[in-house]
């Protein structure tokens, strides 16, 4: 049943170009960081606080309040990666989780209507994701990367392609080692939008890395 959850065509939008983001993962300040990606026009965040020097406890809370609020100034959704304690805690607007996580049925069930992403490697995993109400599915790695030290064999934009021929509609999008120079392949293979970290959060010019992952977006979804 989706009454209240959000429809799919504006979660197709909200995917265009979003943005995965934690403090390990940024050169600089996070706020900076995130302020200047949603200068950019980042459409969607995820705050994914993992990784060597992660935050924990009160500090962890703080900054995801935080960043929150400088999503909300924006009008731009704030998700919250894995933890559904820290989600409903502060009242972000989804949760996404990956297949080691707590599984989807139950995350479902505890957030009610809020934005629920399921991280997908293979058809099945997607397939279940659907049946237990994932409002979008995470598809990758696309391409190697290095933002996430567990991160299963990249398998190309050939999945995407796969997982469309297969019957899967609902909104995807790709992440995984996508730059400004594969965003369109990823993209015309089957994704609605890119999930981005260190191309946006390491760049020199981040506000103008941002625009120009949303320039693609839009050019290819049009």
């Amino acid at each position: 049943m989706r009454s209240g959850r959000i429809e799919d065509a504006r979660m197709r939008q909200l995917l265009q170009t979003y943005l995965v983001i934690g403090s390990p993962n940024c050169r600089e300040e996070p706020l900076r960081v995130l302020e200047e990606g949603l200068a950019g026009g980042v459409t969607l965040v995820q705050f994914r606080e993992k990784g060597p020097g992660a935050l924990t406890g009160e500090s962890l809370r703080a900054l995801a309040l935080q960043l929150q609020a400088a999503c909300r100034r924006r009008g731009v959704p704030f998700l919250v990666n894995d933890d559904v304690e820290l989600a409903l805690a502060i009242n972000a607007d989804g949760v996404h989780v990956g297949q080691e996580d707590e599984v989807a049925v139950r995350v479902r069930a505890r957030i009610g209507d809020r934005i629920l992403g399921v991280s997908a490697h293979t058809l099945a995993e997607a397939e279940a994701a659907v049946h237990h109400g994932a409002d979008y599915l995470g598809i990758g790695p696309i391409y190697p990367t290095a933002s996430k030290a567990d991160a299963e064999a990249p398998q190309g934009p050939g999945i995407l392609r796969m997982l469309r021929a297969s019957g899967i509609t609902l909104p995807l999008v790709g992440i995984g080692g996508i730059t400004t120079e594969t965003a369109g392949e990823v993209i015309r293979a089957g994704a609605d939008g890119v999930a981005v970290i260190s191309a946006i959060t390491q760049a020199a010019n981040i506000r103008e890395a941002a625009s120009r992952f949303v320039a693609i977006s839009v050019a290819e979804s049009s």
